[in-house]
């Protein structure tokens, strides 16, 4: 009885998986359909199936031009919300100092604006101080929203760090600038290396903040959402494809690597 109740449950369990799964990604595989489609408009069944839109899509200078101006972004604020919040997490889980508490508050804060109001300000912001807007003045934009949430999972890992590690090392005679490059930043990496990552994918598919601080130049999102209110082409459902696939392989690779990383750790340990 108890065995046929324990079977009962792991095939519910998948079985609620399952579902979870379908519902999450079978958007993304109609959008696959979309783009394999030779018509103008997707159609199901699919009459007349071809990769025309993809090579058309990738052949096309407007799309390099909006995929330089979303990686050189994405970079930018990847690179900079890492060094930012690194330290910023290290203020705000490792030690303790006077104000800690108001400093964990604020530097949340931006979290939980809604992201079409902190764009809002910051473009009003931008025009008071006679900036002109382009990519770089969205790397701040970007930067505004997204410090905050690297700063978060950074701490995640230093809230597990153990102080003792660094005192040991102090005591065998290691300055300071060693014990952060050869203790702190090897325990840290995997939150560090997390932390880029959320800031990488976060910027690159941001959409509020890049639609009022970007000016001239366009972004992915924003170009996939200017064809889909006026002038749609298959080209739209080959972006997003490719968005969500690289996304995915992104992800994986990650994952791999920091399996991997840990795991070499545990050799060298061993």
């Amino acid at each position: 009885m108890d065995a046929t109740s324990t079977r009962g449950q792991r095939a519910l369990i998948w079985a609620w998986g399952f579902a979870v799964v379908i519902f999450l990604y079978l958007p993304s595989l109609c959008l696959l359909l979309a783009s394999l489609t030779d018509s103008r408009y997707f159609t199901f069944p699919i009459n007349k199936w071809g990769l025309a839109w993809w090579g058309k899509t990738f052949g096309s200078l407007e799309i390099h031009a909006l995929f330089q101006t979303s990686i050189s972004i994405a970079l930018c604020v990847t690179v900079i919300s890492v060094v930012i919040a690194l330290f910023g997490a290290l203020a705000f889980a490792r030690y303790d100092w006077k104000g800690r508490g108001l400093y964990q508050k604020i530097v949340l804060l931006p979290i939980f604006f809604p992201q079409s109001v902190l764009g809002l300000a910051l473009l009003l912001w931008f025009n008071a101080l006679g900036l002109d807007l382009s990519w770089k003045s969205a790397v701040f934009a970007h930067l505004v929203w997204i410090v905050p949430v690297v700063t978060l999972v950074i701490s995640i890992q230093v809230y597990s760090f153990d102080p003792a590690l660094e005192e040991a090392a102090f005591d065998l005679g290691a300055t300071r600038w060693q014990v952060f490059r050869e203790v702190t930043l090897p325990v840290l990496f995997p939150g560090i290396f997390s932390g880029a990552l959320f800031a990488f994918l976060l910027s690159w598919g941001n959409f509020p903040l890049s639609l009022y601080t970007t000016g001239a130049d366009t972004t992915i999102p924003e170009y996939l959402y200017a064809k889909m209110v006026a002038g749609y082409t298959p080209g739209v459902p080959v972006l997003g494809t490719v968005n969500t696939v690289g996304a995915t392989v992104l992800l994986l690779g990650a994952y791999a690597l920091i399996t991997w990383w840990r795991r070499s750790r545990s050799t060298k340990a061993s």
